[in-house]
């Protein structure tokens, strides 16, 4: 089957960081689904990866998390699924990624793909969505309705891919008034499209701004970028007794300014159900269900901004560069091979 991997953790500059492959095509045991992708989105995941993990010699390691695709066959521990039903997915960390023609997943972190969505604009949800919903339902424990007063969520980076589904899923489920940062023109246009109440510039001092619109603190604080630049004003920032929630990977944290407020911290890491392989790991797979209910009622829209092509180094090198820019708007999507 073909694939797109690399065998030495390069700068994605050079040619060989990623690599067209042909690679044996899996089968599924236990519980896993083999599917038949047609879509991919990338996530900085991919980019932090290909960085950091060298494979063992000789051995290729496969890229991408998020996926949406039809299922060819089925384990035999398998009871969600059948061969022809369309899924999206995430993946696990721990296994070789959806840049290849059939990847193998476990359905418990598989759900069943929205019906109003092509592969490529559902390839760009799952991952983000996952993080976003954990972040919010899971970590934080907003509670899902509009009651009265339900406080401010300031999400930090609102226009990446992790941000565009916060905003939605926080305007559409929940009372809280939404508040996100972005500095450039277009990308604060696009929070605002999304769902955001207000919009703030994260190139500027944020108390200021958040106070001008009313909101001297706020409830709950998404660290999804630039935790580290960020964090002295999130510390002024979260209300006391609030929440502050990240998911980005700061050289250090240090907790003890929050304790004055009793502030909680909350990490989110979307992999941890499926490489600890926790009791609730099914979780994902409901969560996931209930997202493209979200989306087929039209509550919820893809993130996906461009298919930038096909499935190949060459495209995934570009989409690359794209993200480790810092610049990318919502998701970039990649549909065939």
């Amino acid at each position: 089957m073909k694939a797109v991997g690399y065998y030495r953790s390069l700068p994605i500059s050079e040619a060989k960081s990623l690599l067209d492959l042909e690679l044996e095509k899996p089968a599924p045991i236990g519980r896993d689904l083999l599917v038949k992708i047609e879509a991919v989105s990338v996530n900085p995941v991919d980019t932090k990866v290909r960085l950091r993990a060298q494979p063992e010699p000789g051995k290729a390691k496969v890229l991408g998390f998020d996926g949406a695709g039809t299922v060819e066959a089925v384990g035999p521990g398998s009871s969600l699924f059948k061969p022809g039903d369309k899924v999206w997915y995430a993946g696990s960390i721990l296994r070789q990624g959806t840049n290849a023609e059939y990847h193998l997943v476990d359905e418990r972190i598989a759900g069943a793909m929205p019906k109003r969505l092509s592969f490529a604009e559902a390839a760009a949800l799952p991952l983000t969505a996952i993080t976003a919903w954990e972040m919010l339902f899971d970590r934080f424990g907003i509670r899902i309705g509009k009651p009265a007063a339900a406080g401010a969520l300031l999400i930090i980076g609102g226009a990446g891919g992790v941000g565009s589904i916060a905003i939605q899923l926080a305007r559409r489920l929940t009372g809280l008034a939404v508040i996100a940062t972005a500095s450039r023109p277009e990308t604060k246009t696009w929070c605002l499209e999304l769902g955001a109440h207000h919009v703030v510039d994260h190139g500027q001092p944020l108390a200021p701004q958040l106070a001008a619109l009313g909101f001297p603190s706020v409830e709950y604080v998404f660290g999804v970028t630039a935790t580290d630049r960020h964090l002295a004003e999130i510390v002024e920032i979260t209300a006391p007794q609030g929440k502050f929630g990240l998911i980005d990977d700061p050289k250090s944290l240090d907790a003890l300014p929050f304790k004055r407020k009793a502030v909680s911290i909350h990490w989110e890491a979307m992999f941890a159900r499926s490489s600890f392989e926790t009791p609730d790991m099914i979780a994902q797979h409901r969560l996931l269900n209930e997202v493209a209910r979200l989306v087929d009622d039209g509550l919820i829209r893809t993130t996906a901004t461009e298919t930038m092509g096909r499935i190949d180094a060459a495209t995934l090198r570009k989409a690359h560069a794209l993200i480790e820019s810092g610049r990318a708007r919502g998701k970039v999507v990649l549909a065939g091979f």
